[in-house]
């Protein structure tokens, strides 16, 4: 059970964040104790792939803070994010953590299998975060692309950390992501309602 919300935490956190979960993982095989890689998956925890993962976090950082920008950037993305999510959970569900003891035979031999399931996993949060992110820019004129971007890297560091450490706290942030979610869709239509409602008496139509 630990393995399967070590790898749902890491995969939901790269649909966010596509290489934040990566370093992390990778960062935390290297200098710690927290993460012992299968051989399969060292190569994560290589210091040239530690350094390019690095770049590219900070090539996304800011791709994804300037209106239209970001829109690019997310269909870019679109097979970055999930490419990562299968990476990540087939590889930190198949290590050992703190809180993962022994999961050396996660899905026996079809590793492809938990591969395929962090790739959907990423992909439905990338998707829920491409639904999200045009109705806010739209709303605001592009002025919430930065903060909006900015509190998705933060949700994806903390389920990061949150799958490695404490997998069980994985479940209250994917239920909080999608609370989330709904919310701002629910209030991007209520005010796209309540724009149309105050543009009918200039059209002449309201009567």
């Amino acid at each position: 059970m630990l393995e399967l919300l070590t790898g749902t935490g890491l995969a939901a956190a790269a649909g966010l964040n596509a290489y934040i979960p990566l370093l992390a993982l990778g960062l935390a095989a290297r200098f710690t104790d927290l993460v012992q890689l299968p051989s399969g998956w060292s190569w994560l925890s290589n210091e040239w792939v530690l350094v390019i993962l690095g770049v590219l976090l900070l090539i996304e950082l800011v791709a994804d803070k300037i209106p239209a920008v970001d829109s690019i950037n997310d269909w870019i993305q679109t097979i970055v994010r999930p490419a990562s999510g299968g990476l990540v959970f087939g590889s930190g569900a198949a290590s050992t953590t703190v809180a993962v003891t022994d999961p050396g035979n996660f899905f026996a031999s079809n590793q492809w299998v938990s591969i395929a399931i962090g790739v959907a996993i990423a992909l439905v949060v990338h998707l829920a975060k491409m639904l999200v992110r045009p109705a806010l820019n739209a709303l605001s004129a592009g002025l919430a692309a930065p903060v909006v971007s900015t509190f998705e890297d933060v949700g994806s560091l903390v389920m990061t950390v949150f799958a490695i450490i404490i997998p069980v706290l994985v479940i209250v942030s994917i239920v909080g992501l999608a609370v989330a979610v709904w919310l701002i869709i629910r209030r991007a239509r209520k005010t796209r309602r309540n724009q149309k409602s105050a543009v009918l008496p200039e059209g002449g139509t309201a009567g």
